[in-house]
Parts: structure tokens; sequence; C-alpha cells
């Protein structure tokens, strides 16, 4: 397990791909609330690990996952901390930030923090208003629920089930896997503070950022929705932005193929802007 330590808060990351160097590009990746980087490894990892040249920093943000945050009280924190560690553990030269829903928000101040930088932004699901109340949300449904799933774990545990609109054998697999582990390794604690402070005073619109963004959201997600996320387009003058049928809050996981090309095509984007040409590994056509 590795940590850095920011202003007494041992920050836990997981690291993959080359050591830091001149020829190697570094993305940073950063959770949703409050989970942990299972959720980002298990969305970014099939797309990076095809990348050559790419090191991945996957940090867990205080009070969730590894890092514990006895004194974290807001959001104003948490950004604070995140922003700490990847100074340590990138302290030099330009880098990429990748954020989900709460992560997509605080990536989003890290590109206005340092857009000098940030040579690209993607962010998924993002939250864009903190207060609820005021998101403007479609109601929650579920488009598709396979027949022997529901015959294995029941009907009642589907209908709790509060974040997949597509709710297949695959679809519930991951979001075991990636997603339970963390819910339950969140300090609740911690939690709760931040939560009663969760809008940041930092900004988090650069007035433009003009290097390569992905927005990408789903039609039906209820959590954090699509239609907000709309109004930050004229802030990414090189956004792509997708909204996607046949998925919510995860969905990374509901529309695995076409995120995927999502997150390729922006790669390539970047790459391209550094002047560095492609690094996909591509398989020979048949």
């Amino acid at each position: 397990m590795a940590y850095v330590e920011v202003d007494g808060v041992r920050v836990h990351y997981v690291e993959h791909g080359p050591q830091a160097g001149a020829a190697v590009r570094t993305a940073v990746l950063v959770h949703g609330f409050p989970v942990d980087h299972r959720i980002m490894t298990g969305a970014f990892e099939p797309v990076l690990a095809e990348r050559q040249g790419w090191r991945r920093v996957y940090v867990d943000l205080p009070g969730m996952g590894r890092t514990a945050a006895p004194d974290v009280a807001s959001t104003d924190d948490v950004f604070r901390i995140l922003r700490g560690a990847v100074g340590a553990l990138v302290p030099e030269g330009p880098y990429v930030v990748v954020g989900q829903s709460y992560g997509g928000y605080l990536a989003r101040g890290l590109a206005a923090a340092d857009p000098d930088r940030v040579a690209g932004l993607a962010a998924v699901v993002t939250l864009v208003e903190p207060r609820h109340e005021l998101r403007r949300l479609p109601g929650r449904q579920v488009l598709v629920r396979d027949q022997a799933l529901a015959e294995r774990v029941g009907d009642a545990a589907l209908d709790a089930e509060d974040v997949l609109v597509v709710q297949t054998e695959e679809t519930w697999a991951r979001a075991r896997r990636e997603v339970d582990p963390g819910l339950a390794a969140a300090d609740p604690a911690a939690v709760a503070r931040i939560e009663a402070s969760y809008a940041g005073t930092f900004p988090v619109e650069p007035v433009p950022f003009d290097k390569p963004v992905l927005i990408a959201v789903g039609r039906q997600d209820s959590v954090t929705g699509y239609r907000d996320a709309w109004d930050l387009l004229e802030q990414y003058p090189r956004a792509t932005f997708a909204v996607l049928d046949r998925a919510g809050h995860s969905l990374h996981i509901e529309q695995r193929g076409l995120f995927e090309t999502l997150v390729g095509e922006w790669l390539d984007r970047v790459e391209e802007a550094g002047g560095v040409s492609s690094t996909r590994r591509r398989t020979p056509a048949a």
C-alpha cells in the first residue's frame, strides 16, 4: 500500500504503469462520494492499460477507502488535501485529470486551479450542483432487468439498488465488486461532516479551459442528472459532450463499450494536442 502525507492526512493511492519520466504521461483519477479508487480502476484500467507510456494514479479521497480523515470537515478540506497529494505525486510537468461524480467536481477544480499544467480533463457523470434539491433530475427508472438475475438475487434486492438502470448479471457483478467495497470502507463520521459542507468555495470553471475535455453523462441518471452538465459546455471550447441513453449514474458499467470508446478518443485528442502520436496498442487487421 502506498501513501503520501498532506497536512497530517495519509492519502492512500494506487499506481499503475511506468514510473514518472520525460516520456511518460500521468493521469490522476478521482472517485466519487463516498466510494473509493476501485470504481475508477474498474472503469478506466481497461482503456489506459492498452496505452503505452501512461502512468495512472488512483487516489482515495479523505474519509474514503484507506485514507483516514479525522479532522476533515468539508469539501474545501477534501479539495485542499487532494491538491496537495497531486502536487506531491506529480510535482512537475503536465498531467490529465479524470473525475467521476463528486470526483468530477474536484477534477474540474484542479483544472481551474492549474490550467497550465492540466493537459486534459474527463468528467464522467460529474456533480455540477452540490445542493441536491436544486439539481434537475430525471425520475428513477429501471430500463433493463434480467430475469435470471431477478430469480437469483430477488426482486427486492434489485428494487433496493438505487443506481443501476440496467440490471444484468454483468452490471450487478461489477457494482458489487467495484462500488460496494468502497461504500463499506468509508468513515461514516467523516462522510457526514463532508456532506454537511458539500459545496466547495474553490473555482470549478476556468475561463476558458482550452485543452481536450470529455463530459459524459447518463440520460437516466437520477443522482446528478444530465441537464446541469450541459451548462458547462461553453467553459470548455474543446469539449466532447455525450449524453448516453440506457445509462444512469453507473454509465461506465451500463454502456461499457461506448464509454471506453469515448475515453479512448479523448486520450487520442490529448496525445495529439501534446504533439505525440497515439500510443494505443492496436490489433492488426485480419
